[in-house]
């Protein structure tokens, strides 16, 4: 039955309008995205499909242009709008954080972490510039491959937190096998890190490792 019969409580369009995006399922969601669905099925039965066969929401939203576009319902367009309500996201998440204090909202800067980083296939390891009201300046992607002492150099990390004029920064990694947890090379790399910014009145406040969760070494007593 095409979604244009249904009650109108029950169509996904019209629920978001009453209830908000949050009460929607991720059928629902995925389906106002797709807006139509094809011969036979509506949209919210192709959503359900996908889902099915993507195995999660973030498994398709994060799908190589190949795999996208092998399935019926989806190409080439779909796939342009969906990286760029992707990307329309994390700018979000960009401005909102650097119009607030870093420090009074830990949740929004994970998020923001967590958004940017986690879906890389190789390791970056970036710093978030902080002003002396621990205000966000900029967040800086500085090294990319296998994260360790004879990868990230002390010296560019400091070279760069001078030129944006940072009194304080967070330092922040990925973890492309989802698993966040802190590596004896990540708390090396921190302690000499955390020495060389303070040499040049630097604070690192914290060293974000990213997965599918978020570890702080401030929380595990690391820093």
């Amino acid at each position: 039955m095409p979604i244009t019969n249904w009650p109108k409580d029950e169509r996904p369009r019209e629920k978001l309008l009453q209830k908000g995006a949050a009460s929607l399922s991720d059928a629902e969601l995925l389906a106002i995205f797709l807006r139509t669905g094809i011969k036979g099925k509506s949209a919210v039965d192709l959503s359900r499909d996908l889902l099915k066969n993507f195995g999660s929401l973030r498994a398709l939203l994060t799908s190589t242009q190949t795999d996208f576009y092998s399935h019926k319902g989806l190409g080439p367009a779909k796939y342009a709008q969906l990286q760029a309500i992707l990307e329309m996201s994390r700018r979000h998440l960009s401005e909102s954080l650097k119009r607030d204090n870093t420090l009074n909202s830990p949740a929004q800067t994970r998020h923001y972490l967590q958004s940017v980083m986690r879906d890389y296939e190789h390791e970056v390891f970036g710093c978030l510039m902080l002003d002396n009201k621990h205000r966000v300046i900029t967040f800086r992607e500085l090294f990319k491959g296998s994260i360790s002492s004879a990868s990230v150099y002390p010296r560019e990390v400091v070279k760069q937190a001078l030129a944006d004029n940072a009194a304080a920064v967070i330092l922040a990694h990925n973890h492309p096998s989802g698993i966040a947890e802190p590596s004896q090379s990540d708390i090396h790399i921190t302690k000499r890190l955390t020495q060389a910014l303070e040499l040049v009145d630097i604070r690192v406040l914290d060293h974000l490792v990213i997965g599918d969760e978020v570890v702080c070494f401030s929380e595990r007593g690391l820093i």
